[in-house]
């Protein structure tokens, strides 16, 4: 079909009018945090009181790690060649993948998957554990390099306990950090595993993962962007002056 049109159903537009999943976007303004519209622009419905409050702290508990991280690092570095806001946070979300921010969603993508077997949690997590060490991967969610014990982590179950969000997907998160702990492996669970647990429970499918963590993150590298630009000189020594060269000896054409 030569003319037809593309479908959405995230939101419409008309001359003064703006619907968010069918919400007049003026009528959710002052009503509904930023986190609840979020809840709703990724699900599709409102959330409630309790959902609400859940959204709010798994956006606000990734929101920033310190100037450390590749994103974090990347942002200030666009910055200081003389690039804009905009060019600073596009650099910043363009380092987060497998290895930074990238675990939530490959975390809930396996607990989603194993969850969804019969049979005793403690089981289920030993399938896991067993089928990743057969592949010799890692399980991604678990161990920080920094954090012995995770305190967002701890704090987020606690909100989910409270909230009534603790579902079979924490259930065999937890499980899985207990066989690694028997193991005499420190790898607990880290704020990425604690959200790809708590997501799924709420319904959210695993492709999300790297979408919370980009909404999450993105604040942060504003914030370290304007930082460097409003407080450090352009193209600033960044740490990375000495190496050591290993290539090919002097050479000639000739």
């Amino acid at each position: 079909m030569a003319n037809e049109k593309s479908k959405t159903n995230i939101t419409s537009i008309a001359p003064g009018k703006i619907l968010i999943k069918g919400y007049d976007i003026i009528e959710l303004m002052g009503r509904k945090s930023f986190a609840e519209i979020v809840y709703l622009i990724l699900k599709g419905e409102l959330p409630s009181a309790a959902e609400g409050r859940m959204m709010d702290a798994i956006l606000s508990s990734s929101i920033d790690h310190g100037v450390t991280p590749p994103s974090s690092q990347a942002a200030r570095l666009v910055v200081s060649g003389g690039n804009p806001l905009n060019a600073a946070v596009a650099g910043g979300i363009l380092t987060i993948g497998e290895s930074h921010g990238g675990a939530i969603e490959q975390c809930a993508r396996l607990l989603q998957e194993y969850a969804a077997r019969d049979g005793q949690p403690e089981l289920i997590a030993g399938d896991l554990v067993r089928d990743l060490s057969t592949k010799k991967m890692r399980m991604p969610g678990f161990g920080h390099r920094l954090h012995k014990t995770d305190p967002r982590t701890v704090r987020l179950f606690e909100l989910a306990s409270a909230l009534e969000f603790s579902g079979k997907h924490q259930t065999l998160a937890r499980a899985v950090e207990s066989i690694f702990e028997k193991d005499g492996k420190a790898l607990p669970i880290n704020i990425d595993g604690a959200i790809a647990a708590v997501i799924s429970d709420m319904g959210f499918d695993w492709r999300l993962g790297k979408g919370f963590f980009i909404i999450s993150r993105t604040v942060g590298l504003v914030a370290h962007a304007f930082e460097e630009r409003s407080r450090e000189k352009p193209m600033r020594n960044f740490g990375m002056t000495e190496f050591e060269y290993d290539g090919p000896k002097p050479r000639s054409l000739s």
